[in-house]
């Protein structure tokens, strides 16, 4: 077999040695559809018949997605690395003309579209760009006698775009080997076995959805049920009605969804027996949230890591998740960490600094049009992401907040995660903001944006017991120097609260 992409071999592989194992249950509880590894490989084999013949694809095109999750993404990435096309999956969540300065960065050669997308797709594809619905794609013969390409280890295969908060949008190329390089990290993790089912809900065009559990599962041979969305009933649905045997054993969180998963009013009683762990993808994460599972006897996990980054970086293990809550963990086998002071320094355990990683699963760089103006963040081999944390005496990572976001109030450094962390689970404050403002005295001031949960504790929240919680938690110089009640925070596509639109916000109230 001429398979030169070592990520696509490794599923004809498993097609051969397990083929009736599932690979990946696809859709919401109920309503699912079942691809074991063997029916998986002949998809990837009908789709890089599509991309090759029907749609004259060669190497080093781009092929975008669109749309929610489904198990054809998967299949059309595999499909790309046979073929050396670079997948690109997209934000369904961007506006239109926001997309459209994606494209015009990346200019693929192909748009891939579900039907909820189809008319985004369509207005898209104006400019000349072959557009296709995934329901025809897989449903018609797949052409043979393929011709595929002698590629190397580190062809590009995944293309991500990421603008975190604000700035142009920057495409993080990934390689083939850099992939197979990050599923070896998540596996040192989570330490897969055959008998675990992963949950898969977040979304794939994120290299959090995407490569934290998702493709390292299936890569290891684990099976994974895989959601459209992230829904709160049917995330709970499948962990505790299934057959005990058929239960997911790990997932992915992020704090919206776990605090959605907490605050469900089956929370108390649902059954979690079948899970042995959850993994927290963020850098900082309230310690009341991973506390609640703790309770439940479910040990929360944490990968740190950036779109750039693999984004497998620093890792807690389930065995460490209780001893050392509230830290991001230590780097992986094949990673390294640094914290650097301005100057690029290596600080001391303890003392504040950038976060700084290098490791073979690192983005080769960014995509040419969008990377003259982000170059600097990739040095040497090491990415500076751009996080400030510290080192305990046994080197663990704790993260306290972006560089960017740091307040400087009269010579003391504030950073707002550390205000914001423990506001999380408050009664009647549905999500908060702390930014800095101009200040005459102190040059600047840590000013808290607050948002009231839509419930009677909500109606009740006020600025006196906001303040006597947080007296008790934290320094007096950290202490916001005024309170506002907002009906919403300014956030990105992710989710990410845009802080430099919240400070805009605020000065005009001011003003």
């Amino acid at each position: 077999m001429n398979e030169s992409s070592k990520l696509a071999h490794r599923f004809w592989e498993l097609a051969q040695t397990q083929p009736a194992k599932l690979a990946i249950r696809f859709g919401m509880p109920g309503h699912t559809a079942d691809f074991d590894f063997a029916k998986f490989w002949r998809r990837v084999e009908r789709i890089t018949g599509h991309l090759q013949m029907t749609h004259g694809l060669t190497l080093g095109q781009r092929v975008a997605w669109l749309g929610l999750n489904h198990e054809l993404q998967l299949v059309t990435l595999v499909a790309c690395a046979r073929l050396g096309l670079i997948f690109m999956p997209l934000n369904f969540r961007l506006a239109t003309a926001e997309l459209r300065v994606v494209l015009e960065d990346a200019k693929p050669s192909m748009l891939i579209h579900d039907s909820l997308h189809a008319e985004v797709a369509k207005i898209l594809s104006q400019n000349s760009l072959p557009s296709d619905s995934l329901e025809s794609f897989i449903s018609s013969p797949s052409p043979q006698n393929l011709l595929l390409p002698d590629l190397a280890n580190d062809a590009d295969v995944l293309l991500v775009y990421t603008s975190g908060t604000t700035g142009h949008p920057k495409g993080a190329v990934h390689t083939q080997s850099g992939l197979l390089a990050n599923a070896k990290a998540s596996l040192e993790a989570h330490e897969f076995k055959p008998t675990d089912i992963v949950l898969s809900t977040l979304p794939l065009f994120h290299v959090g959805g995407l490569c934290i559990q998702t493709l390292p599962a299936l890569l290891a041979g684990v099976s994974v049920h895989l959601h459209p969305r992230f829904d709160t009933d049917a995330w709970l649905s499948d962990v505790s009605t299934a057959e005990p045997e058929e239960r997911p054993t790990l997932s992915l969180l992020v704090p919206a969804t776990m605090r959605a998963v907490l605050e469900h009013p089956l929370w108390p009683s649902v059954d979690l027996r079948c899970l042995r762990g959850i993994m927290a993808g963020s850098s900082t994460l309230p310690e009341s949230y991973l506390q609640k599972f703790h309770q439940r006897g479910v040990p929360v996990g944490q990968i740190y890591g950036t779109t750039e980054t693999g984004p497998v970086s620093v890792i807690l293990k389930f065995q460490d998740a209780v001893e050392k809550i509230g830290f991001a963990g230590w780097p992986h086998a094949n990673s390294e960490l640094q914290l650097r002071d301005p100057e690029g320094r290596e600080v001391n355990s303890g003392a504040m600094g950038e976060v700084c990683v290098r490791g073979n699963n690192l983005m080769r760089g960014y995509w040419h049009a969008s990377s003259q103006s982000v170059a600097p963040s990739l040095k040497d081999g090491w990415f500076h992401t751009g996080d400030m944390g510290h080192l305990d005496a046994q080197r663990c990572l704790q993260i306290v907040g972006r560089n960017k976001d740091m307040i400087i109030s009269g010579g003391e450094n504030i950073y707002p995660a550390e205000i914001e962390n423990v506001l999380a689970a408050f009664p009647g404050l549905a999500e908060c903001a702390v930014v800095g403002l101009p200040d005459e005295r102190w040059g600047e001031v840590p000013v808290l944006a607050l948002v009231r949960a839509p419930s009677p504790d909500g109606l009740l929240l006020s600025e006196t017991a906001i303040k006597a919680h947080l007296e008790t938690l934290i320094a007096r110089f950290k202490l916001p120097r005024r309170m506002v009640f907002v009906d919403e925070l300014p956030k990105s596509a992710l989710g990410k609260v845009q802080k430099p639109i919240l400070q805009k916000q605020l000065m005009s109230l001011n003003s």
